[in-house]
């Protein structure tokens, strides 16, 4: 099992808050950093001082780490066309040494598109979108050098592209799928996902949806051993009840829901709960941390949690 850092910055982070989590968790030995990519907070956090944008921040971080991965959960295929995504990413990964991972999914949040004029469209189009970036990004960064790539797209058509640049991870950095849409997702996610993630579900949901994707690989020829499998959970671990009430306060929630919820408790409550999703083949947690500005948070996790997995 391995531990990677997840970040939701736009509820209220600077890129050097984020350069200071990357860097403990980089020092600490979690596997990867992610970050949410919005641009509007949620609930009744001020988010000051605004959005930072998940792929300027993940190229200032590819310079200014050395080992840690880094990620997106998700990026919004509303946000960024697949042709500039792909060059985007792939500069990226070129600047990190080979450290990215591209997670993508349709979009949900109608109120950040509103307030940042981006459309919106209804959800069957925007599973149709992204089904379209999958085949243009992937089809970009896999066509050999010196050839072209074309794509007879309804809303993305290419033409005679150079499909340059290309990252450094070959055939392509990978690319994170996720949640529990019972039909299109499975299908895409077998179709071009190297890893699965499903944020906040709980054991049983995550063993339902698992099996949902792994029964949609045969029909695209895939063995679902080749699949990735991981789980987003947030996080609220303490070494006492004192300490685990006052980090759960600090984020707004009470111990009991973080308890049924996430991944809360002491160490040993918390590896308890990651045994319970390895069990149904989930390989990768990725904690997600509200309060950014408690590294020992990170440190206690990594000192007696990671140990013991």
């Amino acid at each position: 099992m391995e531990l990677r850092i997840f970040t939701e910055p736009q509820q209220g982070a600077s890129y050097d808050q984020l350069l200071a989590v990357a860097r403990a968790a980089e020092d600490a030995g979690y596997g990867a950093f992610f970050r949410s990519d919005h641009y509007l907070k949620m609930g009744s956090v001020s988010g000051d001082p605004g959005p930072t944008d998940a792929w300027t921040t993940l190229a200032g971080l590819a310079r200014d780490t050395s080992r840690i991965r880094l990620g997106t959960l998700m990026t919004a295929a509303t946000f960024r066309l697949p042709g500039p995504l792909a060059i985007t990413v792939a500069q990226v990964d070129q600047m990190s040494g080979g450290r990215v991972e591209l997670g993508i999914g349709t979009g949900w949040y109608a109120e950040e598109h509103t307030a940042y004029g981006i459309p919106f469209p209804a959800l069957g189009e925007r599973f149709d979108r992204l089904e379209e970036q999958l085949a243009v990004v992937t089809g970009l960064w896999e066509t050999p050098v010196g050839k072209t790539f074309d794509f007879a797209g309804t809303y993305y058509p290419v033409s005679d592209s150079p499909a340059l640049p290309k990252p450094v991870q070959q055939p392509r950095p990978p690319i994170l799928l996720g949640g529990m849409g019972p039909r299109r997702t499975p299908r895409l996610a077998a179709r071009y996902a190297d890893e699965f993630n499903l944020p906040f579900a709980s054991v049983e949901d995550s063993a339902a949806q698992f099996g949902r994707v792994r029964e949609a690989c045969p029909a695209v020829g895939r063995d679902p051993a080749t699949m990735r499998w991981s789980n987003a959970l947030v996080l609220c671990c303490g070494r006492d009840e004192a300490e685990i009430a006052r980090r759960a306060a600090a984020i707004g929630r009470e111990p009991a829901e973080l308890r049924e919820n996430g991944l809360a408790g002491t160490p040993a409550e918390v590896v308890d709960r990651i045994g319970r999703f390895a069990e149904i083949g989930s390989e990768r947690i990725y904690l997600q941390l509200l309060d950014l500005a408690d590294l020992d948070h990170l440190e206690l996790v990594a000192a007696e949690v990671l140990p013991q997995l």
